[in-house]
C-alpha cells in the first residue's frame, strides 16, 4: 500500500516535469532555449516516472529492463542534443543575438 503511493507520488511528479518541460518548448522561441527545456523531461521527468514504475513492477528483471532503458536515455540524450545545437550554431550565423548572453565591456 505505501510503495503504491509512493509510486503514484513520483509517476505524478514525473508527469508535473514532462508538462513543464512541454510547455517550455512551446513557450520559447529558439531552438537552444527549447533544448534547455526539453533537458528537463530527458533528465527529471523519465527519471521520477520510471522510479514509480520499478516501485510498482517490484525489484526483478522488469525492473532492470526499466534502469537499462533509463541509463540508455540518460547516455544518448546529451549526444544528439549536443549535435543539434552544434549543427544550430554552425548553420546559423547570427545565433549569439538569439542567446540572452550579456556581457560587460569595461571588464
Amino acid at each position: 500500500m505505501i510503495l503504491e503511493i509512493i509510486a503514484a507520488v513520483l509517476i505524478g511528479l514525473g508527469v508535473l516535469c514532462c508538462l513543464i518541460g512541454i510547455i517550455g518548448v512551446y513557450r520559447f522561441d529558439y531552438v537552444l532555449s527549447r533544448i534547455h527545456a526539453a533537458a528537463i523531461i530527458d533528465t527529471l521527468g523519465t527519471l521520477l516516472i520510471f522510479a514509480g514504475l520499478v516501485l510498482i513492477r517490484g525489484f526483478g528483471w522488469a525492473a532492470g529492463k526499466i534502469v537499462l532503458v533509463l541509463i540508455f536515455q540518460w547516455v544518448t540524450s546529451p549526444v544528439s542534443t549536443h549535435r543539434i545545437s552544434r549543427v544550430e550554431t554552425l548553420t546559423n550565423p547570427d545565433y549569439m543575438k538569439h542567446c540572452e548572453v550579456k556581457t560587460d565591456a569595461g571588464d
